[in-house]
C-alpha cells in the first residue's frame, strides 16, 4: 500500500536525547559505528539541535557586528566631544594657565594638569558605565528568569571585562584630550596673564 513501510527497514528514526551529553554520546556512538561499516551500511544523520544552535550563533554574531558599529561611532563622536569641552575648558582658564606658568610651572607641568583631567573624566565616565550595567543586569536577569524559567540563563559582566572597558574609557578621553592640553602647553605666560 502507498505509504506503508515496512518496520524491520525503516527509512528513518527519530532519537531524542534527554540533553546535550547524552545526545554528543548518541552522535560520537554513530561515528564509532560509521568509522568501521561499509559506505552502504552507514548511518546519515541530521543534528537539529547543532543546526539550530549554529542558526542562533549566526544571528547572534550579527547582531554583535551591529552593536559594535554603534558603539564604535559613539565611541567616536564621545571622544570628539571630550576633545572639545576639554578645549573650552583651556580656553575658559587662560588666565589659570598662565598662573602656573608665572610661578614656576613648565609646558610639561601644564599638559598634565589637563591630561590629569580628562583622565578622572574617563574614570568616572567608565565607572558610571559599569555602575549602569550592573543595576540593568538585574533588571534584565529578572525578566529572563521570567520569561524562561532557566536559573542559569543571566546576563553577567565579568570583572575582568569592567576593568578592561574602564580602561578602554580612560584611554580614549586620554587621546582625546592630548590636542587640548598640548594648546594649553603652548600658552603664552604673558598673553595668558593679560586675558579676562
Amino acid at each position: 500500500h502507498l505509504g506503508v513501510k515496512n518496520l524491520a527497514d525503516p527509512d528513518f528514526i527519530y532519537i531524542y536525547p534527554i540533553d546535550f551529553e547524552k545526545k554528543e554520546l548518541i552522535a560520537s556512538m554513530i561515528d564509532d559505528y560509521n568509522a568501521s561499516a561499509t559506505k552502504d551500511d552507514q548511518i546519515q544523520y541530521a543534528d537539529i539541535a547543532a543546526m539550530l544552535m549554529s542558526s542562533v550563533s549566526s544571528i547572534i554574531t550579527a547582531v554583535s557586528v551591529v552593536l559594535i558599529c554603534f558603539v564604535s561611532i559613539s565611541l567616536l563622536v564621545s571622544s570628539i566631544m571630550i576633545g572639545i569641552i576639554t578645549y573650552i575648558s583651556v580656553l575658559e582658564r587662560t588666565k589659570e594657565i598662565g598662573i602656573l606658568r608665572a610661578i614656576g610651572a613648565s609646558k610639561r607641568d601644564v599638559g598634565r594638569v589637563f591630561n590629569a583631567e580628562t583622565i578622572i573624566v574617563g574614570f568616572v565616565a567608565g565607572m558610571i558605565g559599569i555602575l549602569g550595567t550592573l543595576f540593568f543586569n538585574v533588571i534584565i536577569n529578572v525578566i529572563l528568569f521570567h520569561f524562561t524559567q532557566i536559573a542559569n540563563l543571566k546576563a553577567a559582566l565579568p570583572v575582568g571585562g569592567a576593568i578592561i572597558l574602564v580602561l578602554i574609557s580612560m584611554l580614549l578621553t586620554f587621546i582625546a584630550g592630548l590636542f587640548p592640553s598640548g594648546i594649553a602647553a603652548k600658552r603664552n605666560p604673558v598673553e595668558a596673564l593679560r586675558s579676562e
